[in-house]
């Protein structure tokens, strides 16, 4: 028998057996609701422990691959380190504050101070993955994140309430506050922005001494409010100034503060706390900002102290407590917030306990609700949200 005869005998065998033996298995089982219903009864519960390890257990997408996903709300990460002036890190930043948030999931969200559960309510909050902010190259790097959040930031949102969908952004060095201002400009115009932070990141890019500079330098973690100001990407009406909360850094001299006041911002030191407690910071805030204005928060974890927040890339001593910043937070949840970030967390250097990730997904939280309330306010309701139930059952966690 020749070669060819053989293969095409020994081929033709085998798709008969095939057939024979396994020709059923091509059928497609049609499933009843009440039959998926009782697998996800079965199956679907989450523990905080387990999972893919989305924030807060969200339900997943790679929005910037799937532009018909849409959402009221979206968490995006931006891996971007390679603006800082000090220590690297920040770039497993958004991983860290994802794993942080395991613990919170929609069966047990409810916020008392809030009286809302913001995952189980009126907004659709997805995890929209990463930015894949190139590493190599801080110019493209700019240009690959005001695309994404102009790309994210332009879509219709699900609910009604909303004009635009809101971004949280998980950094990431505090660089990323620049192109989020650049897509909130594009929607909203000039935005107010409540910075709280160490530092004033309202630097000159001359400040930095150095014979090689560049375009390029002129972007860094401690310039680009600066450069927003510049850019007419922020408010610079007298009567609407924006506010940092939390300053204690070490300056360059006086004229740094001359340089701040003629971009407009309003400031409150760390050691202001201790002179009129987390209800006289609310009050300063809530004074400057108002309650109608589109504002941009941004929060820059080493706002604390490097004992509540070690992982970072620039502490400093002496800032605030995990339980101050989070009173604050509460206390500004009339803001008209159309977007904020946290920065900054760099998980190599924090402790075994992720006390500074574990920070930073509280902080989260708290803008979520905030967000939630707001929303349910604007549609003049009040009441209770209660815990989500799903048929008879309300769901717990240990």
């Amino acid at each position: 028998m020749r070669p060819r005869e053989f293969l095409c005998l020994a081929l033709g065998y085998g798709s008969a057996l095939v057939r024979a033996c396994g020709g059923h298995s091509h059928e497609v089982r049609e499933w009843t609701q009440e039959e998926l219903d009782e697998l996800e009864m079965k199956w679907g519960h989450e523990w905080g422990f387990s999972g893919i390890s989305t924030f807060a257990h969200l339900e997943y997408h790679k929005c910037l691959t799937t532009p018909s996903e849409l959402f009221d709300i979206a968490i995006i990460g931006a891996p971007f380190d390679t603006a800082v002036s000090y220590r690297p890190g920040a770039r497993f930043g958004p991983r860290a504050i994802r794993a942080a948030s395991a613990r919170q999931t929609s069966f047990r969200g409810y916020n008392p101070r809030a009286n809302i559960n913001p995952y189980a309510n009126w907004a659709k909050i997805l995890d929209c993955g990463d930015i894949p902010v190139v590493p190599m190259d801080n110019g493209m790097a700019l240009k690959q994140m005001t695309a994404a959040f102009t790309e994210l930031g332009a879509r219709p949102p699900v609910s009604p309430l909303l004009a635009r969908p809101k971004l949280i952004t998980l950094g990431g060095d505090h660089s990323l506050s620049l192109p989020a201002l650049r897509a909130m400009r594009a929607i909203y115009g000039p935005v107010r922005v409540l910075h709280f932070d160490a530092h004033l990141d309202t630097w000159h890019p001359a400040k930095y001494p150095s014979y090689w500079s560049s375009d390029q330098s002129r972007f860094t973690h401690g310039s680009m409010f600066w450069l927003a100001g510049a850019e007419g990407l922020l408010s610079n009406a007298s009567a609407a100034p924006n506010v940092h909360a939390g300053l204690r850094t070490r300056l360059s001299g006086t004229d740094d503060w001359d340089d701040d006041d003629a971009q407009n911002w309003l400031r409150i030191s760390a050691d202001d706390v201790d002179d009129v407690g987390t209800k006289g910071i609310v009050d300063a805030i809530m004074g400057a900002l108002g309650t109608e204005d589109p504002v941009y928060l941004s929060v820059d974890i080493d706002v604390l102290d490097p004992a509540f927040a070690p992982g970072t890339g620039t502490p400093e001593p002496g800032g605030w407590t995990t339980r101050e910043l989070i009173r604050v937070l509460r206390g500004i949840e009339g803001l008209n917030i159309v977007g904020a970030d946290v920065v900054e967390v760099a998980p190599a250097y924090q402790g075994v306990g992720e006390e500074t990730a574990l920070a930073a997904a509280q902080v989260v939280f708290e803008l979520l609700s905030s967000m939630v309330k707001k929303g349910l306010e604007e549609m003049g309701k009040t009441g209770k949200a209660g815990l989500e139930v799903q048929g008879d059952v309300a769901k717990d966690e240990l």
